[in-house]
């Protein structure tokens, strides 16, 4: 790890230098300390055989330790601000950085920018990183985005923007995700991965401490969100983060989060549906808008065991179950089955196991799987 980029008042300096401001309103916080980092690479077992995407850089904390382990780091990095700074250190591309500002630069800050280069390559593993500039959000549409190396200027420019699929080569084969999510984008950023063509094997996040507690939830403190994920995946809370870890320090607590998604072919097209109440909100920053649920269609990938039932059919009957958390589920199913069906919903309710007084929140996935299996 680099051990100074755990030092504030380092990373004052070099915001001052890119002219960079954290912001609290995007959730722009930096790790000062490198235990949060050692149990994120510990939860997502990162190995010389793994490709690793990663999303908001920043200067690298993370990135450098991923790099140290992993056969291949791709970091998604919105500021532009701070290119000059991968420039600088990622040393196959310090000589054309140099040759692109010759005029803006002088002779002294020419010799800076190769001295340091060659500093951090003996002391550091950089030639496995790749930065792409640009919004992971917008980047990520529906697959892990192409490069097409021999369509760039120089092939071996690993700050490569990003490239329109029909343009290059698609990354194949397994890869994990790990990063210090902006908090703002949690929800988007989960969401994104999971509807990719090619779906990583892991993901391990810092998010907010409540809301890996949500996503984790049991039978009785179930929500939108902790369905949605845990239909996908296996979540688990691998560590608790105190907010003085962090510069600038945020108002609340974190946890690293570990979502193992399960293997299953897939055959159908399905919602996943994004919360947008407080309660719901997988960022945890929405205001309460009342019951207002976001339902992102086209779904690829993954089916559960039972792939010729719809997935959106599943979370259709999830999001009606949860759209008022207070009645009775029976009472809210109603309104997509007809009150006129309200005897045989309740004979599904018995022959499955469920008091008709069972409110959304206390069913299991697999008894959500259920009763889309009979409702179907």
């Amino acid at each position: 790890m680099r051990e100074k980029l755990f030092d504030v008042n380092y990373l004052k300096h070099l915001c001052q230098k890119y002219g960079f401001v954290p912001s609290k309103k995007y959730g722009q916080n930096f790790l000062i300390s490198p235990e949060p980092i050692e149990k994120m690479i510990e939860a997502a077992k990162i190995s010389n055989e793994d490709v690793v995407v990663e999303v908001g850089p920043g200067f690298g904390a993370l990135t450098f330790a991923l790099a140290e382990k992993a056969k291949r780091v791709i970091a998604f990095e919105i500021e532009k601000k701070i290119k000059p700074y991968w420039d600088s250190l990622l040393s196959c591309h310090s000589e054309r950085a140099i040759a692109g500002d010759e005029e803006s630069l002088s002779q002294i800050e020419r010799t800076e920018i190769l001295r340091s280069a060659q500093d951090d390559k003996h002391k550091y593993k950089n030639d496995n990183i790749e930065i792409v500039w640009g919004n992971v959000l917008k980047s990520l549409r529906g697959e892990i985005p192409r490069f097409a190396r021999d369509k760039l200027r120089n092939p071996l420019d690993r700050h490569a923007e990003f490239i329109p699929p029909e343009a290059g080569l698609a990354m194949t084969g397994n890869y994990k995700v790990v990063a210090n999510l902006p908090y703002q984008i949690t929800s988007e950023a989960i969401r994104k991965f999971l509807e990719a063509e090619q779906k990583p094997e892991l993901m391990v996040f810092m998010v907010q401490k409540e809301v890996a507690e949500r996503i984790c939830a049991k039978p009785g403190d179930m929500s939108v969100l902790s369905v949605s994920v845990q239909y996908y995946a296996d979540p688990e809370i691998a560590a608790y983060v105190s907010r003085s870890y962090f510069w600038p320090e945020p108002a609340v607590d974190s946890a690293v989060i570990k979502l193992s998604l399960r293997p299953r072919a897939c055959r159908s097209v399905s919602s996943f549906v994004i919360p947008t109440t407080k309660e719901e909100s997988l960022s945890g920053y929405s205001k309460r808008y009342g019951q207002r649920s976001l339902v992102v269609p086209t779904w690829s990938g993954l089916a559960r065991d039972d792939s010729r039932c719809d997935d959106s059919d599943f979370f259709k009957i999830v999001k009606t179950g949860f759209a008022n958390r207070r009645k009775f589920l029976i009472k809210n199913l109603q309104s997509i089955i007809g009150k006129q069906n309200r005897e045989k919903l309740k004979r599904i309710f018995i022959e499955i196991g469920l008091d008709e007084k069972v409110r959304a929140q206390e069913l299991s996935v697999e008894q959500w799987k259920e009763l889309n299996k009979r409702l179907a």
